[in-house]
């Protein structure tokens, strides 16, 4: 009797060690995720990659900033048809409230 009580040891041990290999590669990869996480960069995601609007819905002119400067920010190619207040293109001045409709992204961006 005490022969065949020997067979039954083994494969119980083998499921603990089992068990514990799993539980350990289980904390292992928890932890790494953990880290891996707490190491990411805080940077805002750049480009056309599901970032932000570059320009909000209201656009105040700057110095320096001209109807062109302006359409290649915000991504508005009809910032003249979309504002009536704006009667000549070339008179853009700082202070100027722009109405901005950003149109699809495009890609012309990556072209040049």
């Amino acid at each position: 009797m005490a022969s065949s009580s020997s067979p039954m040891k083994a494969p119980k041990s083998v499921a603990d060690v089992a068990s514990w290999f799993c539980a350990i590669v289980l904390l292992g990869l928890i932890l790494l995720a953990s880290i891996r996480e707490n190491s990411l960069p805080d940077e805002p995601v750049r480009e056309n990659q599901f970032s932000e609007p570059p320009c909000d819905e209201i656009y105040l002119v700057g110095e320096g900033d001209t109807l062109q400067t302006i359409i290649d920010k915000c991504g508005d190619p009809y910032i003249v048809e979309h504002n009536p207040h704006i009667h000549d293109p070339d008179e853009v001045f700082p202070g100027l409230v722009i109405k901005i409709t950003p149109s699809k992204p495009t890609s012309t961006k990556f072209l040049r």
